[in-house]
């Protein structure tokens, strides 16, 4: 079993910045890959942003390239996601997600090739 563990969220104003952590925790020497995805309310979730754990190979959706930065520090079990410059459209529950099998230089858009999922954390940008 894994655990992932959000943290980072909050409220923040348009064109501030968020850092947004994740924390694995259990069986995580297979690590594939870790993405972050986001629910906004009425809305299904969506990708936002994808990294391979060998190589770094990253994945990002349209609406955040530039903006949002992913990484991961391999040695922590850890994913991270930079926000900057967010917009209103940002408002949502931020997933964290982890990969434990397939291809190692692969960072997935869809939802349903990850294994785990942490609980989210809620971002809210005012206008």
């Amino acid at each position: 079993q894994v655990q992932l563990v959000e943290s980072g969220g909050g409220l923040e104003q348009a064109g501030g910045s968020l850092r947004l952590s994740c924390a694995a925790s259990g069986r995580t020497s297979s690590t594939k890959a870790m993405g972050w995805f986001r629910q906004a309310p009425g809305k299904e979730r969506e990708v936002v942003a994808a990294i391979s754990w060998t190589g770094g190979i990253t994945y990002y959706a349209d609406s955040v390239k530039g903006r949002f930065t992913i990484s991961r520090d391999t040695a922590k079990n850890a994913v991270y996601l930079q926000m900057n410059s967010l917009k209103p459209e940002d408002t949502a529950v931020y997933y964290c997600a982890a990969k434990y099998s397939g291809n190692l230089f692969y960072a997935p858009r869809e939802q349903y090739k990850y294994d785990y999922w942490g609980q989210g954390t809620q971002v809210t940008v005012s206008s």
